[in-house]
């Protein structure tokens, strides 16, 4: 029992029927939705995934769920039917994750993992370690680290409307909200990152990461390190974004690129369209580019990008630079209540380049994060282009 399978033959013509009726059946043992519940009624979740075939759903039902889950080499969808809390417990153990993803092609959606703990200190709500894992509407709170990527050059990540807070006040722990090595895409959009401490809100190493469209804010408060780490260079893009750093942080830099050297052989960063603000009274460094480890020959481009708060941008760092501005919180609609695009009548309304003609590159937002997590997608024949991460 647990598990529903539906199958549908709409759109068959008369002469096909006897064709698509066997495609169809065929085809059932890649449609089944298999039922797990916390307390194992219908099921238990790991003999839910057990009997899964590949191309199947899980569906948890609502409630706390604990052990660890290795989902290893599988195509599956792994779905949340109400409040679902992975629960760690907050406890060190010999686990490394709270759930593993080994291989293959998962989705989770839907879920919350909460309290990841390792007895070495690294311990993850999901540890990723090759393949292609989706996360799509997923939180992760109060874990050493919320999504651990192992390096593996093919390996792919996508984060999609999802929420990472409340990283473990530990000192010295540096755990940060998303660890990712070198794998060969990250992407993340319409995602939330929030209450760091000491370690880092994203730290990357892709060969090629997109972050877009994203609200990755510290807090008024806020102690974490670096709000975006492109540690190992590669070719970024940061478009779209709301970066901002706390007053309590642990390093002035907002967004840094190459702190760990080269890795990949190709090495560009694009920043177009964020929206930096500073809360601290020392100026901060909004980005910061080391060159001098990735190489000369790292290609930059930052365009329109609004720059809220005392900080320096582009020192020290060569490449085109096109339509940034600096701002005062009070520039801004309302920071105290996360209204943080320029009001009607500002000075800056409409004062950017056209982002789609920056040294052959185009870097025109189509969208905008809204709260709380998601995109909304901007009008088209937008004619005067406004810095910052919001248009509307």
């Amino acid at each position: 029992m647990g598990q529903r399978t539906e199958v549908s033959a709409g759109g068959i013509g008369r002469r096909g029927w006897a064709l698509g009726l066997l495609l169809c059946l065929a085809g059932v043992a890649h449609a089944a939705s298999w039922v797990a519940g916390p307390s194992g009624a219908p099921m238990a979740l790991a003999d839910a995934v057990a009997r899964a075939a590949d191309g199947d759903t899980v569906e948890l039902l609502p409630g706390e769920y604990r052990g660890a889950l290795l989902l290893d080499q599988r195509r599956l969808t792994l779905r949340a039917e109400g409040k679902v809390v992975v629960q760690g417990g907050g406890k060190p153990g010999e686990q490394k994750a709270l759930w593993t993803v080994r291989g293959g092609d998962v989705l989770i959606e839907g879920l919350e993992f909460r309290g990841a703990r390792a007895s070495d200190g690294g311990g993850a709500g999901v540890r990723h370690e090759g393949g292609r894992l989706t996360l799509r509407k997923t939180q992760f709170f109060d874990n050493e680290h919320g999504v651990l990527a192992t390096n593996d050059d093919k390996a792919e990540l996508l984060i999609e409307n999802c929420v990472f807070g409340q990283a473990p006040k530990v000192v010295g722990g540096l755990h940060h909200l998303l660890n990712v090595g070198r794998i060969g895409k990250l992407v993340i959009t319409g995602s939330r990152f929030q209450q760091g401490f000491e370690g880092h809100l994203i730290r990357s190493r892709a060969r090629e990461a997109l972050i877009t469209y994203n609200f990755i804010h510290d807090s008024v408060r806020g102690g974490a390190s670096y709000e975006i780490e492109l540690a190992a260079g590669g070719l970024a893009t940061v478009l779209g974004n709301v970066i901002g750093q706390g007053a309590d942080n642990q390093n002035p830099v907002l967004l840094v690129y190459g702190t760990e050297g080269r890795v990949w052989d190709r090495n560009e960063l694009r920043v177009a369209h964020n929206t930096f603000i500073h809360y601290g009274l020392l100026p901060a460094w909004f980005m910061r580019v080391l060159d001098d480890r990735v190489g000369p020959d790292t290609k930059v481009f930052a365009v329109n990008n609004l720059l809220v708060g005392p900080g320096l941008f582009s020192p020290g760092t060569s490449g085109e630079f096109a339509g940034n501005r600096y701002a005062t919180r009070g520039m801004l609609q309302d920071i105290w209540t996360y209204g943080f695009e320029l009001p009607p009548g500002s000075t800056w309304r409409g004062a950017g380049v056209d982002p789609s003609q920056v040294g052959g590159q185009d870097l025109r937002p189509t969208a905008e994060f809204e709260w709380p997590v998601g995109t909304r997608k901007l009008p088209a024949g937008i004619g005067a282009w406004t810095p910052g991460a919001f248009q509307r």
